[in-house]
């Protein structure tokens, strides 16, 4: 029986190749209509038998393109228009236009990467292969509507085989914008500076097929171009006999150039890490496939699937027992960043690599070092001749191309956590290339000004684990700029993004980096500005965080002056729970427990060891970390023996006799410390747990002198792995627990105290640094301290909790804050809690750190907006 459907499909399922998958399987199931890419999705209307029908549907659901996500898939019985072939409808409609959203960039499909590596293939070794399913997206497109005349590949016309792939709906290269070949599209280069003795000399390229001929460029550098295949492949091989010489390279990517280098090779790394002047943070590596990785890290099958997500994030991965690797690359770590090849060129440069390792008998599987193209602390270089100048210090060669990259993006990185009973779960830790602008769907609150809207008749605890959901962004519900109010939210200053919102989703920028530079600024309003180019998108109101001082607050601030619009300004810490909220979609109010290393308290101090009742609209403060003294301020960051000392001085433990290490090591600083706390100098007061952190990790003697941010923090947790049970072999664990416990006491309030700034109960760490103290005179091994003083926490989180629920019957926590990154911490908390009957939720989409602070902010003055409008 021959039936018609209308069928609206809703998800990330336009410009990822929706529309001629869908036409191929109405081939397939000789169904007759059209698609249409409509304003909120994909409409298709199809004619056919019954049953045929039915698997059509299921293969939409079930089999769709890569990039894609489905959503929803809404069925609609009509009558029959007697169709007798299926097409490809394209509209005209400008409000389409204005709202299809662009994938994020996606790494080389299985299909291009055979091709690629097929020799009789026409784009065998095409070092820019892509089809409707891969490709760079986002970074190469300049406007709306996304065709190649808006793209970076303008400059690029189709070669005649290339122009009929483009056209063919049976193709899988059907309208993919980046379309091309040798013939007509980008080519590799290679850079060098004749004073470089490890570049190329006369007798350029030493291996490989064909002639390569070079030009001087202004700036004294030489180069050369690889137009065909075989002067392509002379590029590459050189640039391999560099990295097996030892040598950086620079590699243009999808959203910026990286810094390469043999990740087994312990000079070559030294010499990157000087010349990127990054201390000692961790480097990612690049390998083959999931079998390599297993080489060196421990790998579950949820994180050999993150590997492979068309994303291609950095995984962090336990490092396999028993594996030495390169000194430098991730020292002192129990985990290592790994990715694999996301483009063609790494694809190639990587396969060839293995090769020249195989010929000089190397046996391990190849690894190489794959770093941002910057130097610290500025933004990542997306220009050659950007590259050779600011890059050119550390990399001996530039290995780029002629296709220009429009938006800035680092790689994203993720990890698997134990969520307790909900099982495993994947957390963002920084969301970039591949996840971004893909927007975040933003619930509207509920009308409830309550600032903690605490429900009278609240139930008990669920005993379930609800630290994550499934639901996946969608495109659905875009309405035109021009009508709707726009929200921007400005974020914090470290680990940067911004965020707008029109309608129910919200468009959270990729992580643009720390706002301490005008370059790093510079680039936050670059990103800001194609943000607005794209989609069309004016603010009407702003949100920022209350810090005075942060640059992108101030900038909001000035803005909403200019303009006369709106400004909210949100605490920090209720940002990062609202986050959770918004992300979960929670309704009602939760037990927020926000624990990190800043932020501008309502009673102006820094606070950073919160616990908020909290729903999206307000919060109060229901309980804190005593507040301790950092002399110096800021420089108790760099300098955690300072920190150390402003807890000893606080909780009365100076004359302890293990303290004399830490009195000691400071020197005459420990007397100009004294003197700032008992003067008031310079010496702000702060709850925060990750100063805590840092101060611990101090007095162990674990990080005194941290060369990249929360190192000290880091390595605290680091010290974890070097002993196997949770209490360190003690045979006295209960006593143990008694000795590192977290005070609760009452707090004292003023006639001015509000329920913002002056919270009900304080948690007083004194007798767990007295335990620590302890510990450390009776010689107990500085990591079974280091593992009681983080269980210590996860104490102090669960009975923060249980007050909360006692008090006023929340039953749902929501973690998050820069501490929430620690492994330890996150996965034992969550476990502790759902074992209590807790529902917990964290972030997933966004990173727990500051990462998540302008989504979080635009939950906020959304839900107070509709308060407003509602009143």
């Amino acid at each position: 029986m021959i039936e018609a459907l209308d069928i609206h499909v809703t998800g990330i399922v336009q410009g990822v190749g929706f529309r001629p998958f869908v036409y191929r399987m109405a081939k397939k199931y000789l169904i007759n209509g059209w698609v249409l890419n409509a304003a909120d999705g994909v409409n298709i209307h199809a004619e056919g038998e019954s049953r045929l029908l039915d698997e059509f549907v299921i293969e939409l659901s079930e089999n769709a393109p890569a990039a894609a996500q489905v959503k929803e898939i809404e069925l609609k019985e009509v009558p029959l228009q007697d169709f007798d072939s299926f097409e490809i409808r394209f509209s005209d409609d400008a409000a389409v236009q204005e709202t299809t959203l662009v994938s994020a960039d996606l790494a080389t499909c299985d299909d291009c990467a055979a091709e690629l590596f097929n020799p009789n293939d026409r784009r065998f070794r095409y070092p820019f292969i892509n089809c409707t399913n891969c490709g760079p997206r986002f970074t190469i497109i300049d406007a709306l509507p996304y065709d190649r005349a808006s793209t970076s590949m303008k400059d690029f016309p189709m070669c005649e085989r290339c122009a009929a792939e483009y056209a063919d709906p049976l193709d899988r290269r059907f309208h993919a914008q980046p379309d091309a070949c040798f013939e007509c599209g980008p080519h590799l280069s290679l850079a060098w500076r004749p004073d470089c003795e490890a570049t190329p000399g006369e007798d350029f390229p030493t291996r490989g097929a064909g002639e390569v001929s070079s030009d001087e460029l202004p700036d004294g550098w030489h180069i050369a171009w690889g137009k065909t295949r075989e002067t392509s492949d002379a590029l590459i091989a050189r640039a391999v006999e560099l990295l097996c010489a030892g040598q950086v390279v620079a590699v243009k990517g999808l959203g910026g150039f990286h810094l390469v280098c043999d990740a087994r090779n312990a000079e070559a790394i030294a010499r990157l890490r000087e010349g990127k002047r990054r201390g000692g943070k961790p480097f990612a590596v690049m390998m083959a496939n999931a079998e390599a990785v297993r080489s060196v890290c421990e790998v579950t099958p949820e994180e050999e699937k993150a590997l492979s997500d068309p994303a291609r994030p950095i995984v962090l991965l336990k490092k396999r027992q028993g594996v030495a690797l390169a000194a430098g690359l991730a020292d002192k770590l129990p985990e290592l960043g790994v990715m694999l090849p996301t483009t063609p060129v790494q694809l190639l440069l990587l396969h060839d690599f293995a090769r020249a390792l195989e010929q000089m008998g190397v046996p391990e599987p190849p690894m190489l070092v794959m770093t941002s193209g910057n130097i610290h602390d500025e933004p990542i270089v997306t220009d050659d001749a950007e590259a050779r100048g600011k890059l050119g210090g550390i990399a001996c060669a530039v290995l780029g191309n002629d296709r220009a990259i429009l938006s800035r993006y680092d790689d994203s990185v993720v990890r698997i956590i134990s969520a307790g009973s909900a099982g495993s779960a994947v957390q963002m830790i920084r969301r970039a290339r591949g996840f971004a602008p893909v927007p975040l769907k933003l619930a509207r609150a509920s009308a409830n000004p309550e600032a903690a809207a605490v429900p009278e008749d609240a139930a008990a605890p669920e005993a379930i684990g609800a630290a994550c959901h499934e639901d996946s962004p969608e495109t659905a519900g875009h309405e035109a700029a021009a009508v709707a109010p726009v929200l921007f939210a400005a974020g914090s200053e470290q680990k940067s993004t911004f965020a707008f919102v029109r309608g129910s989703e919200a468009f959270v920028s990729q992580h643009v980096g720390d706002l301490e530079n005008a370059e790093a600024f510079d680039a936050w309003l670059d990103a800001k500005s194609r943000f607005e180019k794209l989609f069309e998108l004016r603010a009407t109101r702003l949100a920022c965080d209350s810090h005075p001082e942060y640059l992108a607050s101030k900038w909001a601030r000035e803005q909403a002056r200019k303009l006369d619009i709106p400004l909210v300004e949100v605490q920090h810490h209720h940002a990062h729970i609202a986050s959770v909220i918004g992300e979960n979609g929670l309704s009602g109010a939760v037990c927020g427990i926000a624990f990190d290393g800043t932020g501008f308290g309502a009673d102006g101090s820094i606070w950073g060891g919160e616990v908020l009742l909290a729903n999206a609209q307000a919060y109060e403060r229901f309980a804190n970390f005593a507040y301790v003294p950092m002399p110096g301020g800021a420089a108790c960051v760099k300098n955690p023996l300072r920190m150390a000392y402003g807890v000893l001085w606080e909780f009365d433990l100076l004359e302890h006799p293990a303290a004399k290490r830490v009195l000691g090591a400071l020197g005459e600083q420990a007397d100009l410390c004294d003197q700032m706390i008992e003067r008031g100098l310079n010496t702000p007061m702060t709850s925060s747990v990750g100063r805590l952190f840092d101060a611990a990790s101090a007095i162990l003697g674990i990080c005194e002198h941290p060369t990249y941010e929360s190192e000290a923090a880091v390595l605290l947790e680091a010290a974890l792995g070097l002993v196997a049970s949770p209490d360190g072999g003690s045979t006295d664990e209960a006593g143990v627990n008694s000795r590192y416990s977290i005070a609760i006491t009452k707090n004292t309030a003023t006639p001015k105290s509000t329920a913002q700034d002056t919270s009900v109960l304080l948690f007083d760490a004194a007798p767990t640094f007295k335990a620590l103290l302890d510990d450390m005179q009776a010689g107990i091994p500085a990591a079974t301290i280091a593992r009681r003083f983080h269980s210590a926490f996860v104490e102090a989180i669960v009975n923060a909790a249980k007050l909360a629920y006692s008090v006023y019957g929340v039953s749902t926590v929501a973690l998050s804050g820069g501490v929430f990154m620690n492994r330890f911490i996150i996965e034992h908390a969550l476990a502790a809690l759902q074992d209590e009957g807790f529902t917990v939720a964290v972030n997933r989409e966004l990173p727990p750190n500051d990462g998540c602070i302008s989504y979080g902010q635009a939950v906020i003055a959304c839900a107070q907006d509709e308060i407003t409008r509602n009143e």
